[in-house]
């Protein structure tokens, strides 16, 4: 056997790269997966706070329609490698995993560790050769077909590659954005890259009073005239210098591009589970009526934590002891307002070193969703985060991570 000549190539030992790399020495290739880093798997150790939060239990249409006006593209790797495909994979490879919560599907184990090695285990058994500390820095072709990779200390050959880098989020665990460039070379069109999934900073410091509590089914819009429609909803923690929680994590993949076009993005949050200035009045009226000694935050805080609701009668200009029978028309029909939509102005994040995904990536129109093998350059294919598509918390990205890396191992 020639050396460093193999049946394929896979650059990047994230989930989407392990998969792909499995499938095809299963079917019996010469498989190559080089990683830069000193071991494969960095980020999916700590994903889900190293709970490993594999997939979902949505079905295909709800889980494509969650990423999207793009999320179609998924269509023909979930037919492949959906969440009830995943699930029989780790079971097959002695993974067991539950949904505790009736959605997120975890390894029973609670630990990503126990992935890993599975995976690890089986990379083994079917003789993939692994590589690590190998940066790839050039893609090679004859003609328009790929016949290998170069690295910082190698040429490996091989009539198929996956490009299965990541993006650029969590630098620390090796996300540079090599494969964009990798593909922008060869002529592949790269979008915009924007972090997501991450914490946001508001201009408002009163936040920092807010900090204990977890403000639960949070309704989320963006206050700008050509993005009402941009909204989320979900489970919001204050922090020191803004918001983060589900919600936000969610949320930060449409207003991080927003901040590059702006200098600020205004939000209006409903932090009353959903009630309108209508039902806010009767429950304050209800509540002094039961407590009339009760000044408007002891009032306010039938509805929100106490610390909440103090900053948000400090914000209505309310006198914090008086009676609601007492305060101001004009503070009171204020503080209605502020309960029922709570402004925020997003100022900025701590970029990529936070970002859990990269919004953004290679263009889909030039890849065929049928096997994910690119349009420009035969025998190249992609996976992962590296494509343009990214979805909410949940599993979501994990599950497009690892059916994607199916579909092009089991293609290539």
């Amino acid at each position: 056997m020639k050396k460093n000549i193999y049946d394929l190539i896979v650059v990047g030992g994230g989930a989407a790269g392990i998969i792909a790399s499995i499938v095809a020495a299963r079917d019996g290739k010469r498989v190559l997966l080089l990683e830069k880093l000193s071991k494969i798997a960095s980020k999916l150790k700590a994903t889900g706070g190293g709970r490993c939060n594999l997939t979902n239990t949505l079905k295909n249409e709800d889980f494509m329609a969650k990423f999207g006006r793009d999320g179609r593209f998924m269509q023909d790797a979930l037919k492949e490698f959906d969440n009830k495909a995943l699930v029989a994979f780790f079971s097959e490879i002695g993974v067991e995993t539950h949904a505790p919560d009736g959605f997120r599907v975890f390894p029973t184990s609670h630990s990503s560790a126990t992935i890993i090695s599975a995976l690890e285990k089986e990379m083994n058994s079917f003789g993939v050769e692994i590589l690590c500390g190998q940066k790839v820095n050039r893609l090679l072709t004859i003609g328009t077909h790929i016949s290998g990779v170069k690295s910082n200390n190698a040429i490996y050959h091989a009539p198929s590659v996956i490009i299965a880098t990541g993006g650029l989020g969590y630098p620390v665990l090796g996300a540079e954005g090599d494969g964009y460039a990798l593909a922008n070379e060869l002529g592949h069109s790269v979008t915009e890259l924007s972090p997501a999934m991450m914490p946001l900073k508001t201009k408002e410091s009163w936040v920092a009073e807010c900090r204990a509590d977890t403000i639960a089914k949070v309704e989320l819009r963006v206050d700008l005239k050509k993005h009402k429609k941009l909204r989320a909803n979900g489970d919001l923690i204050f922090t020191k210098s803004g918001i983060r929680g589900p919600v936000v994590l969610d949320f930060a993949r449409e207003v991080t591009p927003l901040l590059s076009k702006y200098s600020e993005v205004p939000l209006l949050l409903n932090l009353t589970k959903g009630l309108n200035e209508e039902q806010i009045t009767k429950r304050l009226k209800d509540e002094a009526m039961k407590n009339p000694t009760h000044n408007v935050v002891q009032l306010a805080s039938a509805l929100l934590p106490s610390a909440l609701s103090l900053e948000l009668c400090k914000l209505a200009d309310l006198e914090l002891d008086a009676t609601l029978s007492k305060a101001s028309p004009k503070s009171r029909a204020k503080l209605i307002q502020l309960l029922a939509w709570t402004p925020l102005t997003v100022i900025g994040h701590d970029g990529f070193k936070m970002a859990m995904i990269t919004r953004g990536g290679v263009k889909l129109k030039e890849i065929d969703p049928k096997s994910m093998q690119s349009k420009i350059v035969s025998g190249l294919y992609f996976c992962g985060e590296v494509m343009n598509l990214d979805g909410p918390c949940g599993g979501y990205n994990l599950q497009w991570s690892f059916a994607s890396g199916y579909l092009a191992g089991k293609r290539r």
